[in-house]
């Protein structure tokens, strides 16, 4: 069968609509799985996850499906490959655990009993990742049913981590340990979202994070500020100080050094974020806000999106109870993170915090810094010919509506695979934000997820040329 556009489309729908009822009642199963990562008593449903979807990956057909062992949650990994050896590879990443829930959180349901109402499927992992993860599945036997394949027009892997929601504590580690299994000429990662229900939109980056804990000691002990105060350092007003000292009056991060590299807008880019219907009095209703501020020179979502920042996440010290205590407190303490975009390393990041801090606190002073576990930021080039096949096949899905481009303000652990693997990452979510996640009724728009189905179907026959095209 000859795969132009016009011949794959309307076998790709009359398969999906015949296959619509099952799929949908194999996602409600998957979604009855507590699959919490953070809850340690829920260890044995992420398991059982985990095994649930191996069963379902080989149903599929998948050649050849494992469930890979961590240190802490298992991972799911499966491979088909294709009939054409000179076929690139493509490795799928989605997540299947999922954030905490209850009912007295605020669901109008058992968040692990699925609900279809109004066109919407309720649960938690709806959307976020579970519903975004099995619309491979369908997707892909929707492609060969459409072309006639026996095996995809891509060597097709999937690896679907159970630590998402944790952090991924372990998951660079994984893919480190497994970098020969999961080698791939691109990643598609299933684990984002599009603007809204009617303008279809890709993502192409994500920042990264670095945060870190900083301890403050001043005196041995609370002591009086009448005999004291004035004559000894204060670990609360040096906190405060360096809490001052983070931005400038235009909003930048003031330490030295934090912009080196850092891949600035293209007007081309600016335009692109502009075309997008923003609403910004909405979004501050979303943000539950009462004004904007940010970087000067750059609007709302250029600031969330592709510029770096550094926010106070928690700050205190001293007394904190009713009425007055006139001491200098012992110690003080703060909190900090720093989102960083793509040409930031944050090891160096960590680097120069250390460095300026150093240059903050006085003699008499003892400080301790702590860096947590840190996110790289992960970008593709929007003239990627493979981001053009991601677009183009949702386009088609969307009734050959243009597609336009965002990214995300979050983080997540697709730069891992980006450098590990040395590939490009293209993401592919159909999630929108009123789906809620992270919060209580999380819900999947479900003609939106067949949206994904169909999209995924187009993908694996478009990437080849595109994958070609860039080299790989």
């Amino acid at each position: 069968m000859s795969e132009t556009p016009d011949s794959v489309v309307q076998p790709v729908r009359a398969y999906i609509e015949a296959h619509r009822a099952a799929f949908l009642g194999d996602l409600a199963d998957w979604l009855r799985i507590p699959s919490v990562s953070a809850q340690p008593e829920r260890a044995g449903d992420v398991r059982r996850s985990a095994e649930w979807l191996a069963a379902a990956l080989e149903d599929t057909g998948f050649a050849t499906v494992e469930v890979w062992e961590t240190p802490g949650a298992p991972a799911v990994f499966a491979e088909w490959p294709s009939e054409d050896p000179d076929a690139p590879t493509v490795l799928v990443y989605g997540h299947h655990d999922v954030q905490p829930a209850a009912r007295e959180d605020g669901w109008h349901t058992d968040p692990f009993e699925p609900v279809v109402a109004d066109g919407r499927m309720y649960a938690r992992g709806a959307a976020d990742d579970k519903g975004q993860v099995l619309f491979h599945t369908l997707g892909v036997r929707a492609h060969l049913a459409a072309t006639g394949r026996t095996a995809p027009a891509v060597h097709l892997k999937l690896l679907v981590e159970g630590e998402e929601e944790s952090g991924s504590p372990h998951f660079r580690a994984l893919v480190e340990e497994r970098a020969g299994r999961l080698a791939a000429d691109a990643v598609v990662v299933s684990d984002t979202g599009m603007w809204s229900e009617t303008t279809p939109t890709v993502c192409t980056g994500m920042r990264g994070v670095a945060d870190c804990e900083i301890d403050l000691y001043g005196p041995d002990q609370d002591i009086h500020s009448g005999s004291f105060g004035g004559a000894v350092p204060n670990p609360a007003t040096v906190a405060g100080r360096i809490v001052a000292a983070l931005h400038d009056a235009d909003e930048r991060v003031a330490v030295p050094g934090f912009y080196d590299g850092v891949a600035e807008l293209t007007e081309a880019e600016r335009r692109l974020v502009a075309e997008l219907p923003f609403d910004e009095a909405e979004w501050l209703r979303t943000a539950r806000s009462h004004g904007t501020l940010g970087e000067a020179g750059y609007s709302t979502l250029e600031r969330v999106w592709a510029r770096p920042t550094a926010e106070v996440n928690g700050l205190g010290g001293g007394y904190q109870g009713p009425g007055g205590k006139t001491i200098v407190p012992a110690s003080a303490h703060l909190k900090l993170s720093f989102r960083l975009v793509a040409g930031q390393d944050p090891d160096r990041i960590e680097t120069l915090v250390r460095e300026w801090l150093a240059g903050l606190v006085p003699a008499g002073i003892r400080y301790e810094v702590a860096f947590g576990a840190p996110t790289r930021p992960c970008l593709t080039p929007l003239g990627h010919p493979a981001l053009a096949a991601v677009a183009g096949a949702m386009s088609r899905a969307f009734d050959g509506a243009p597609v336009r481009y965002t990214r995300e303000g979050g983080s997540g652990p697709a730069a891992d695979l980006q450098d590990v693997l040395d590939a490009p990452v293209l993401f592919l979510g159909i999630s929108v934000p009123s789906d809620g996640w992270h919060a209580p009724n999380e819900k999947v728009e479900l003609d939106l997820l067949m949206k994904g189905v169909e999209t995924t179907a187009y993908l694996w026959g478009e990437l080849p040329a595109a994958l070609r095209a860039a080299g790989r």
